[in-house]
């Protein structure tokens, strides 16, 4: 059985150690392995009671902690070796705090396609914390914000006592990312409460298919990012579908930040979910039934520097000539 990696990131300064280091006090989080990327920065020292092997540590809770200075792909083999030859306490899933600055689809990538460690993990949750006070500031300057945002599967916002009323905010964010939950951090008290749903993109869909309800067909712009739904009420060829949107990735990767889709295919009686991150695409997720009436197949891209014109073009010259 695989397991979770779930991504907690957000941008310099948005509050993700110091929501680790209040989950890390209580106990829900003892079967985890806590992978952080600038050890020496994230001011947990008081927590530490016990270094396991060099530049890891046994919190309270239970939960191992260790510094990444090399690959991700090496700390999480390295992990299950550990684990393995009984060097560190057994974990059921691993959390990974990034770095301020980084892009989470390289992460996802490295899952998707690494050989030695698809089976043994896959994707949970990419959690992404907001700083509400310099959220517009940072969107305006820094393209990370936006590839953070845009691959949220939950979004916390935090320092909501700085910033006053947030209405404008979350408005902004889901219009970025349809759907997505959108919670704030001081609401957040346990790792059941951070990581509900996870397995989201895998084993456990149910909970991501009935935001699908909430979007319309429409194509927005959201300074920088543009939001373009899809919409199509024939079945799809399955085959030729997957032909058009793994050129679509391969050509364009780098500007289609995120695509969700809840597809009607002639394959199959029931949907199937797909998720993508630039260049990424997860394995499909068929699921048992369709969450409502309405079998239209739904796509979303969230899109930065690629006119949703060319887009919607592409996709209609595929559904004429690929429709079942």
């Amino acid at each position: 059985m695989s397991l979770a990696l779930n991504v907690i990131t957000g941008f310099l300064g948005s509050g993700k150690t110091t929501l680790l280091q209040r989950l890390l006090q209580g106990e829900s989080l003892g079967d985890t392995a806590l992978l952080i990327n600038e050890f020496g920065d994230v001011g947990i020292d008081h927590l530490l009671v016990e270094e396991v092997a060099p530049d890891t540590v046994l919190l309270p809770s239970g939960c191992v902690c260790c510094s990444i200075r090399g690959e991700l792909k090496d700390a999480l083999l390295g992990l299950l070796q550990r684990r393995e030859r009984g060097e560190i306490p057994a974990f059921k899933r691993v959390i990974l705090e990034t770095t301020g600055l980084a892009d989470p689809a390289p992460i996802l990538a490295t899952l998707n396609n690494d050989i030695q460690l698809r089976g043994r993990f896959h994707i949970g949750l990419v959690i992404t914390l907001v700083d509400a006070s310099h959220a517009e500031l940072q969107e305006r300057l820094h393209p990370e914000w936006l590839a953070q945002v845009a691959a949220a599967d939950r979004l916390l916002l935090s320092k909501t006592d700085l910033a006053g009323d947030c209405v404008a905010l979350r408005a902004h964010l889901q219009a970025l990312n349809a759907g997505t939950p959108i919670l704030n951090t001081h609401d957040i008290h346990s790792g059941d409460q951070l990581l509900l749903g996870e397995g989201l993109r895998g084993a456990e869909p149910a909970v991501e298919v009935s935001r699908w309800q909430l979007y319309q067909p429409h194509t927005a712009t959201h300074g920088a990012a543009q939001v373009c739904c899809l919409n199509f009420d024939q079945p799809l060829d399955w085959v030729g579908f997957g032909v058009w949107l793994s050129m679509l990735l391969r050509c364009h990767g780098e500007r289609i930040l995120r695509v969700k889709g809840l597809l009607n295919v002639n394959a199959s009686s029931a949907p199937i979910v797909i998720h993508g991150v630039q260049h990424c695409l997860h394995a499909p997720v068929h699921l048992p039934a369709w969450p409502g009436t309405d079998r239209q197949s739904r796509l979303v891209f969230i899109l930065r520097g690629l006119d949703p014109v060319l887009l919607r073009r592409s996709f209609d010259v595929f559904s004429r000539r690929f429709a079942a």
